[in-house]
């Protein structure tokens, strides 16, 4: 499906996927690019040589958030884009929320582990991108914001409050205002803050020590620390003992072992 793509672009090299959201000149998201991205992250679970993602945004803006022009369009009550036109997706049509819920959850479930490499403005919808990234290096540039109270919509503080805490995400959510990339480090919100000219090399860093895991072991970590998040401490500490029982049946899972003990690099096999 990645010839399709036209707002999204994947490139993959040395197991590492990279994902640019591409809409000039704000990277604002239309019906298409929601679908662009629940695509392009569904995809890499499919793939052997992908073993962890980075997502980005071309320009200097990660993301103006949701398309304002067209998200009246998804919300017409009669089913249709413009007077006259055709009945779409009888799915969006009863559910207007649909597309966006897709992309975000793509995201937020990729099998592989996606590290944000955020340069510029991350808004709205845009935030809310961030925000279900599994970790996160960004610029001085970067500031996130929940502006949807300024232009009557709600949305994004549940997610948003993921990486925040729920006092900082309330705050953003009721006055619309910015947040820096400075104040986010010092709250533990993002890994590193870095020049524009070493963020990518600074994500593909990280990038580069997780893909050197067993790829198993790697995407079976981030369905057992997704699944875990919002449970109780006994619930989730079981949870995370039934992972440990699912890896050890791989051969990758000794591998790791052994190679470890014998202080050399590890031979993964996807077995």
């Amino acid at each position: 499906m990645e010839h399709d793509l036209v707002n999204v672009r994947v490139e993959v090299a040395d197991g590492i996927a990279l994902v640019t959201l591409d809409r000039p000149p704000v990277n604002a998201l239309d019906s298409r690019t929601w679908c662009e991205l629940t695509a392009a992250f569904d995809s890499l679970g499919a793939r052997r040589d992908v073993r962890v993602a980075i997502f980005q945004g071309a320009g200097r803006v990660f993301s103006a958030g949701a398309d304002l022009a067209d998200s009246p369009r998804r919300y017409r009550p009669d089913g249709r884009s413009e007077d006259g036109g055709p009945q779409g997706d009888p799915r969006q049509q009863v559910d207007p929320g649909l597309l966006p819920r897709q992309a975000f959850w793509a995201l937020y479930d990729c099998a592989v582990p996606v590290i944000g490499a955020i340069d510029g403005k991350a808004v709205g919808a845009g935030a809310v991108l961030v925000s279900l990234c599994d970790m996160v290096v960004a610029t001085p540039r970067f500031e996130l914001a929940l502006t949807e109270v300024n232009v009557g919509v709600l949305g994004g503080v549940k997610a948003t409050q993921r990486m925040v805490g729920p006092y900082l995400a309330k705050r953003l959510f009721l006055t619309g205002e910015f947040i820096g990339a400075e104040e986010l480090y010092r709250r533990g919100a993002i890994e590193a803050v870095v020049s524009s000219e070493e963020l990518l090399g600074a994500a593909r860093g990280l990038a580069a020590k997780i893909a050197g895991k067993s790829p198993i072991a790697v995407r079976l970590a981030k369905e057992s620390a997704n699944r875990v998040e919002y449970m109780d401490l006994k619930e989730g500490y079981r949870t995370e003992q039934d992972y440990t029982t699912r890896v050890k049946r791989y051969a990758d899972s000794t591998e790791a072992g052994a190679a470890f003990a014998a202080h050399r690099a590890p031979d993964f096999r996807w077995e």
